[in-house]
């Protein structure tokens, strides 16, 4: 008996059959141009609608900032138009009643013209600062900076001014 391993015959020439069929050729490259136009449709889909998702949040924080700075402007403009000094300057951020008295800003809002009208436009975040158009008794109309500082242990916005 012979010890030596098995080798296994040459392959056969020239046109031997395999034993299996040849993958097809034809349609490849359509199916795979239709398969990467289909990840590219996808792809397009969710990245455009992470966008607009992107777009729509920061939107909508932006009216919701604007709808707090109005309401905190509005409340400090109704006491000045109401001649209620002493409600405005509780209205004023901590920074602004630290370097006035409230006597010191009634007798100084009391010397002030008479506010008929005001209109509070949109905040600019990056001064810290809102537009108020304000009409005075004698239909002399003026547009001020309110300036605006943010509470640190609340986060509400919190009026510290008025300039021009």
């Amino acid at each position: 008996m012979s010890t030596a391993p098995y080798v296994s015959p040459p392959p056969a020439g020239p046109g031997v059959h395999p034993p299996f069929p040849a993958p097809p050729v034809e349609g490849r490259g359509r199916r795979i141009g239709m398969g990467l136009g289909i990840a590219g449709g996808i792809l397009a889909l969710v990245c455009g609608g992470g966008a607009v998702a992107v777009f729509g949040l920061a939107n909508a924080m932006d009216n919701a900032i604007n709808e707090q700075v109005d309401v905190v402007v509005g409340r400090y403009m109704e006491a000045v138009q109401d001649r209620e000094f002493t409600k405005a300057y509780g209205l004023l951020c901590q920074d602004s009643r630290n370097q006035e008295s409230r006597d010191d800003y009634v007798t100084r809002m009391t010397a002030s013209e008479q506010v008929a009208s005001y209109y509070v436009g949109d905040v600019d975040l990056t001064y810290g600062t809102v537009p108020v158009d304000i009409t005075y008794a004698d239909g002399d109309s003026v547009v001020v900076q309110a300036e605006l500082a943010q509470n640190t242990s609340t986060g509400a916005f919190e009026v510290c001014g008025l300039g021009e």
